[in-house]
């Protein structure tokens, strides 16, 4: 059986991370170079950098920022910002990257899904879905990187997942934005909708504060890596404590 995956998130604004809660009033919680270096020097399994603002903005994560970190990173990083064509995920991955994930984009044109697989392989494609609840039912939502453009797509999350898969994304990365930031955990019953109707990796965004947090989302909703923030930023999960907490509870990490 494959290992869990951990996961270390930074939102990047300008070179510096921030972390805000349900996915508004952003803080400043580091640099972004020295932000990563800790959490490889850590052991984190993956990073994974959202260039927040870039599809509101309406322009592409900038391929020297990726340089930069791809010279003293040696382990696999992913990175989001306004990727909307073949040329922008070649820059990206060219640039270092080892991933590449789309979400506005994708809402935007889901042909480029399969357009990037074809091009890139399926391994180096996720899509991002940034998701609430929203009566009885949960819905994507696009543009998330501002309050001002943020909105409903209209399209179930699960429906979405499900399309995602079939037009042959590598992940799916589920950000759950009412858990986002609050420390409460995974949002579980959500992760468990996308997981019953998908079979591709999954991995948990949102809401983790404590080491059973992880524990919750890998053995009832059967996710394939859990990804943080805040709890890393602020130092309140050390990742080697929380490795070794997952290996007491039987779930299979690397070391």
């Amino acid at each position: 059986m494959l290992c869990k995956r951990i996961i270390a998130c930074l939102d990047v604004v300008n070179g510096k991370v921030v972390k805000g809660t349900k996915f508004r009033d952003h803080k400043i919680l580091g640099d972004s170079i020295e932000l990563a270096q800790r959490y490889r020097d850590q052991g984190v399994d993956e990073l994974v950098f959202y260039d927040i603002t870039a599809s509101c903005e309406n322009r592409r994560v900038h391929e020297f920022w990726i340089d930069s970190m791809a010279r003293f990173l040696d382990i696999p990083f992913c990175v989001a910002g306004g990727i909307r064509s073949r040329d922008d995920a070649r820059l990206i991955l060219n640039a270092g990257a080892d991933k590449i994930s789309i979400n506005s984009p994708a809402l935007e044109n889901p042909g480029l899904i399969s357009e990037l697989v074809q091009e890139f392989g399926q391994q180096c494609v996720v899509v991002g879905i940034d998701s609430r609840r929203v009566h009885n039912t949960f819905m994507v939502y696009s543009h998330t990187g501002s309050e001002l453009t943020t909105k409903n797509t209209a399209k179930s999350t699960v429906e979405w997942a499900k399309e995602v898969q079939t037009l042959g994304a590598g992940e799916i990365v589920l950000n759950c934005m009412d858990s986002d930031g609050v420390g409460k955990g995974y949002d579980i019953e959500q992760l468990i909708a996308v997981r019953q109707q998908t079979t591709i990796p999954l991995i948990a965004s949102g809401g983790a504060k404590t080491a059973m947090d992880f524990v919750r989302a890998f053995r009832e909703a059967k996710v394939d890596g859990c990804l943080a923030a805040g709890a890393f930023h602020r130092n309140e999960l050390c990742i080697p404590d929380l490795k070794a907490f997952l290996i007491k509870e039987d779930i299979g990490v690397r070391i």
